[in-house]
């Protein structure tokens, strides 16, 4: 009996352990095709679920919007889709994947009907007659979750008690419908309440204090003078469904759209909530650099001045050591950006001066050597595969502390490959040691051959080929 115990707990592990490992392929798989611009609706859907568990990731949009456009196979194979994750989750997010499924069971059930009367999108019908579907919509919308239930019940209880001049084909129609509109309504809501954690989690994080991004509007009981009177009388259902939510309105929590939001923002900006805050002087750090307005727009119109003469804006430094050290540079030749990291190296400075890599532009010299073995073998048409025929390196060291010191290089051996070997730069602070991955051959220090290792204004350059050996029986 234990043994049997012990065997059912073991599978029951076992068939957890699939089922999680079921998931998370199919969360890859989601990953994989939203990377690919594929992505197929449940893929955007269980990206929108599991950002709720990021505190980064933030989802703009309701989650319902994503079914605007789909086709009713496309609709159908989300179900599918759905049913999976149900099974897969187990039970977390029940709510959240059986208010999609109502809503997309909604959009199937409509499109089947514009199919059924041949009629477009712009003519859609919700199996009420054409006259009322309008106010039927507009009674449904803005409202919340607790109101449409509220409303829900009480059409509940009016097809219970029944009636002789009650239309229950009109009134089921309406509840399945409110239906959807519930869940739509219980979403938006959990998706507002979402974001509202997340702001506050980043105000937090940040210590800021303001007002909340989505406030909570009271709405207030219409008066019998303002209530709209229904002058259409062909369907009595309109009327009564009119009335109906009427009686169920009371003081409630209004839901902002996203139309709301947006208009919101519009008016913080126009306020001038959205400007920097001025700080007073007392507010800044120590080392701050301060710029005086007046005299960086005479330094902006020096500028433009300049510009308009000579049509070409000034080059900063940076850009100036990137054109002189690309000067020359050949078809033979690429830009060599292959950095090795240094690992364990201590600077006793670093305390005083930040530690930071040195800018530089590399290049590799490349070519075919054309020995007896490649004449016999490869002619022009042909040629051999090219080989590294030496290095340019262009070190940019424009702050350097002591400007009396030159910075140097060494040659280390490449201890996993003996083909290899590690340059290594050193000038002192505030820079770190940069080295780089070159081809161990010996190089040729002749001025005629190209070899030269200078630093002049700012500028740290080690150029050199390799010897090419020639053979002579």
């Amino acid at each position: 009996m234990l043994q049997r115990e012990k065997e059912a707990e073991h599978f029951k592990t076992w068939a957890e352990q699939e089922d999680y490992f079921h998931l998370q392929q199919a969360k890859l798989r989601s990953k994989i095709r939203i990377l690919g611009g594929r992505a197929k609706p449940i893929d955007l859907l269980a990206k929108y679920i599991s950002a709720e568990d990021d505190d980064l990731a933030v989802e703009m949009h309701e989650p319902y919007t994503f079914l605007n456009g789909l086709t009713a196979s496309d609709l159908e194979d989300l179900l599918e889709d759905i049913r999976v994750y149900m099974e897969l989750e187990q039970g977390k997010n029940a709510d959240f994947w059986r208010d999609m499924t109502t809503i997309t069971e909604d959009e199937i059930s409509n499109l089947k009907k514009l199919e059924a009367s041949g009629k477009g999108p712009g003519e859609r019908r919700e199996g009420i007659n054409t006259s009322v579907c309008t106010d039927v919509q507009s009674v449904f919308k803005g409202k919340t979750y607790n109101q449409l239930q509220a409303l829900y019940q009480n059409i509940e209880a009016k097809i219970k008690t029944g009636g002789s001049n009650l239309d229950i084909g009109y009134w089921e129609s309406l509840l399945q419908q409110l239906k959807a509109y519930m869940a739509r309504a219980r979403l938006r809501e959990r998706h507002q309440d979402v974001l509202r954690q997340k702001l506050y989690k980043l105000k937090q994080e940040q210590g800021v204090e303001s007002e909340p991004l989505f406030p909570i509007l009271k709405s207030e009981p219409q008066s019998p003078k303002d209530k709209p009177k229904a002058e259409d009388k062909e369907v009595t259902g309109s009327s009564e469904a009119k009335e109906q939510v009427e009686n169920v309105e009371g003081e409630g929590e209004a839901v902002l759209t996203e139309e709301d939001l947006i208009q919101q923002s519009l008016d913080d900006y126009d306020a001038g909530k959205y400007s920097p805050k001025l700080l007073g002087m007392h507010e800044l750090p120590m080392d701050t650099h301060i710029v005086d307005a007046d005299e960086e727009m005479q330094k902006l119109m020096m500028a433009r001045q300049q510009l308009q003469v000579t049509g070409d804006a000034s080059e900063s430094a940076e850009d100036a050591f990137v054109r002189k050290a690309k000067e020359g540079m050949g078809t033979d030749e690429a830009q060599f950006s292959v950095e090795m990291p240094l690992t364990g190296k201590v600077y006793l400075w670093a305390d005083k001066y930040r530690p930071r890599k040195p800018r530089f532009f590399n290049r590799v010299h490349t070519g075919f050597e054309w020995n007896k073995y490649n004449q016999t073998h490869y002619d022009f048409d042909n040629p051999p595969p090219k080989i590294v025929q030496g290095y340019k390196f262009n070190i940019f060291y424009p702050d350097l502390i002591d400007k009396r010191s030159t910075p140097q290089y060494f040659l280390e051996p490449c201890l996993d490959n003996k083909d290899f070997a590690i340059l290594r730069f050193h000038a002192g602070p505030p820079y770190e040691d940069i080295a780089f991955k070159i081809v161990n051959r010996e190089w040729e220090y002749s001025h005629r051959h190209g070899f030269r290792c200078q630093f002049a204004n700012g500028i740290f350059q080690l150029w050199f080929h390799f010897k090419r050996y020639r053979y002579r029986r």
